[in-house]
């Protein structure tokens, strides 16, 4: 697989780009010297260039250090959530696949029940009855994905235990959490890591989406799509102020597809890339 990974261009630049991304925004105090809270009201609304390599906004703080911690909670938020969705939906859809009948049939009802409702109308009405903040957002991104993820990894997981070797340890009187351990969740994994690859760009539109409401991350804190809404009413006046932050949502949404992709030709035996 590492060689496979290596001969796939797409793949690496892609894991390239996001490890660069991730470094600036872990080492952000040491690629600039401003904080992205801290206001310069005789510096407010500067053009890019003069020290500032993004300009400020109307507050006097500078663009690329905004962008660069607000790249941290954009990660943190894409990461984390798409990974417990991905965990709840594996688990969710092993035992409906495995134990069937009572579990199968209340945990896809629970599935459906999500996935009937409109991805961000979902998580904006559970936006508006937690209220804005971290948590509410990982926890309205994890209720948006889990049941699709879940819904896949049934049908998957299926149709591992119709193999022979599956049935052979079922006869042998293999206990079935050790088929799942041993058989299930190894068959699985190429699918999983696919799947959280591809549940990421969601889930970085999903946050800037309700940060640009105004439903999202609130202030103190700083996100890229809270640096967009708070830069549209200067829209055409000072174009980069929402420029900066759009392009770095775009770069990320796009690596993680691109990523995600790769990671999918490079799993599957049966395609030839």
């Amino acid at each position: 697989m590492a060689k496979s990974f290596f001969h796939n261009k797409v793949a690496v630049i892609s894991v390239g780009i996001i490890l660069i991304i991730a470094l600036m925004a872990v080492f952000a105090p040491f690629l600039t010297p401003y904080e992205a809270e801290r206001q310069d009201l005789l510096s407010r609304l500067k053009a890019p260039g003069n020290g500032h390599l993004f300009g400020t906004d109307e507050l006097g703080r500078d663009v690329f250090a905004r962008m660069l911690y607000g790249s941290r909670i954009s990660l943190l938020i894409a990461i984390i959530p798409t990974a417990l969705a991905v965990f709840a939906g594996m688990v969710m859809g092993i035992v409906s696949a495995y134990y069937g009948k009572a579990a199968d049939l209340v945990i896809m009802w629970l599935a459906d029940v999500t996935l009937a409702f409109p991805g961000m109308l979902l998580a904006m009405a559970i936006m508006y009855t937690f209220g804005g903040s971290f948590t509410s957002v990982l926890i309205s991104i994890i209720i948006m994905e889990w049941g699709s993820i879940a819904r896949i990894v049934r049908s998957v997981t299926m149709s591992i235990i119709e193999n022979e070797y599956v049935q052979a340890a079922r006869t042998m009187g293999v206990r079935k959490i050790s088929i799942i351990i041993k058989h299930v969740l190894p068959n699985l994994m190429p699918t999983l890591i696919v799947l959280f690859t591809l549940n990421v760009p969601s889930s970085i539109l999903s946050e800037s989406a309700l940060s640009f409401l105004g439903i999202g991350i609130q202030p103190p804190e700083v996100s890229l799509g809270l640096m967009v809404n708070q830069s549209k009413a200067l829209l055409f006046q000072m174009p980069w102020l929402a420029l900066a932050p759009s392009i770095m949502i775009m770069i990320l949404v796009l690596v993680f597809n691109y990523l995600g992709d790769a990671l999918r030709d490079i799993l599957d035996p049966k395609t030839k890339y």
